[in-house]
C-alpha cells in the first residue's frame, strides 16, 4: 500500500536521534555498572567466610545469597544491552562499528546467561557445565567491542577512540593472567578485570550522553 498524506500526518517518519532516549540508556549505562559493584560488595560482607582477595565474585554467585550478585549481572546485562541500543540508535560507522554492536549485545546476554545458570564450574554435575566457556565468549566479545567501535567513536573526539584502543590492550594482556593464577589472589584480579570492563561501558555512556546534550540543545 502506497503511503498517503493522511498517512504522512497520522505516522510521522521521524528519523532525528532522540536524545531522552539516548539520555535513558546513558544513565541505565551507568546504573548497571554501580549495581554491580554494589551487589559485589553487599555480597563480600553478607556471604559468611568469604575472603574478597582468594574468592571470585562467581563463589558470591553460588549458594544460599546468590540472589544479591545475581541482581547485580541482570542489571549489568541490562546496561550492555541499552548500550548496544545506543550503538544502533547512533550509528557512528561503518562495517566494524556494526560488529561492535553485535559484540555488546553478545556480552550482555553472555553475562545474563553466567547469572541465570548459577553454574561456576565448581564440579558440578547437574547437566552440562558451560561457565568456562561463556567466560571465554564474554572475553572474546569485551575485546571485540573495544577495537571494533573505536574508529566511530573517534567521530565523537579522538579521545573516546584512545580510550577504548586503551582498554583493548589492558585486556587483552590481563584477561588471560587470570586463567594461571594461584587461587589465594585470583578474587582481587577478576575484580580488577571487572573494573576494566567498566571503562569500556561508561566510555560510551559519556558518548551517548555528550550526544544527547548535544542534540537536545539543537
Amino acid at each position: 500500500m502506497q503511503p498517503t498524506d493522511e498517512t504522512d500526518r497520522q505516522m510521522p517518519a521521524e528519523v532525528d536521534e532522540q536524545p531522552l532516549l539516548l539520555l535513558s540508556l546513558s544513565l541505565l549505562a551507568v546504573f548497571g555498572c554501580i549495581a554491580l559493584a554494589a551487589s559485589i560488595l553487599i555480597a563480600d560482607f553478607v556471604v559468611p567466610n568469604h575472603d574478597w582477595i582468594a574468592d571470585t565474585i562467581s563463589d558470591l554467585g553460588a549458594g544460599r545469597y546468590e540472589f544479591i550478585v545475581d541482581i547485580g549481572l541482570y542489571a549489568f546485562s541490562a546496561a550492555l544491552i541499552g548500550l548496544a541500543v545506543s550503538c544502533a540508535h547512533v550509528h557512528l560507522g561503518a562495517w566494524d562499528w556494526s560488529v561492535g554492536i553485535i559484540a555488546i549485545i553478545v556480552f550482555g546476554l553472555l553475562v545474563f546467561l553466567i547469572g541465570a545458570r548459577n553454574e561456576y564450574g565448581d564440579n558440578d554435575s547437574d547437566g552440562w557445565v558451560i561457565h568456562i566457556y561463556l567466560v571465554y565468549g564474554l572475553g572474546v566479545a569485551m575485546t571485540v567491542a573495544c577495537f571494533a567501535l573505536a574508529r566511530g567513536a573517534a567521530r565523537a573526539s579522538p579521545r573516546y577512540r584512545t580510550t577504548l584502543i586503551a582498554t583493548g590492550i589492558v585486556w587483552i594482556v590481563s584477561a588471560p593472567v587470570f586463567f594461571f593464577l594461584p587461587t589465594e589472589i585470583d578474587g582481587i584480579y577478576e575484580r580488577y578485570l571487572g573494573a576494566v570492563s567498566f571503562v569500556l561501558i561508561l566510555t560510551l555512556a559519556h558518548l551517548f550522553y555528550q550526544r544527547s546534550k548535544q542534540q537536545k540543545a539543537s
